[in-house]
């Protein structure tokens, strides 16, 4: 019994000591944003390094209401952010099918027009330690670095929070 104890004060104090917004397992700031090749719903074939040289806003989501939220954010910064070097990407990481992510997106309360990816194997969910703490939000510098970082909470992770850290780093890549 006192294992089990031991272990679960771990785990609390781990959650306790975790900044707001983040959750253990999950790619930090500074660390190096992990490689995938995906096809987007629309069918063609997008892999995150071909956005080397850009800022990569990358929302890794579930079916789920906050994902909902979460996607129609991006879909502001997208907006937001035509013709600068940025590149929007959502991945529906839990391996839904075609079908189901398109009706899916067809519920949004906005069209979503940045590439939708599917991820039938679950790839990203390994690779960002998703699974349980979605919907899960990077932003990726020019040199495929995580500078930022919130998962499942939309006011931590709202558009004008969102476009506020894809400045910065536009600002410090224009000073270059």
């Amino acid at each position: 019994m006192m294992p089990m104890v031991l272990a679960l004060g771990w785990l609390f104090v781990s959650v306790l000591n975790s900044p707001p917004g983040y959750a253990a397992g999950v790619f930090q700031i500074g660390e190096k944003a992990p490689s995938f090749t995906l096809t987007a719903i629309t069918g063609e074939i997008v892999s995150l390094d071909s956005y080397k040289g850009k800022v990569v806003v990358l929302g890794l989501f579930h079916i789920c209401d906050p994902c909902m939220m979460q996607g129609s954010a991006l879909q502001k910064v997208h907006t937001s952010t035509r013709g600068k070097d940025v590149a929007v990407l959502g991945v529906n990481s839990s391996g839904n099918g075609k079908r189901e992510v398109g009706e899916f997106l067809s519920g949004f309360p906005v069209k979503i027009t940045y590439p939708y990816l599917l991820d039938p194997t679950k790839t990203t969910d390994k690779l960002y330690g998703g699974g349980k703490f979605i919907p899960n939000v990077y932003v990726i510098d020019q040199h495929g670095v995580i500078r930022w970082q919130r998962v499942g909470n939309m006011d931590l992770a709202a558009a004008d929070v969102m476009m506020a850290e894809v400045e910065k780093l536009l600002v410090s890549a224009a000073r270059m």
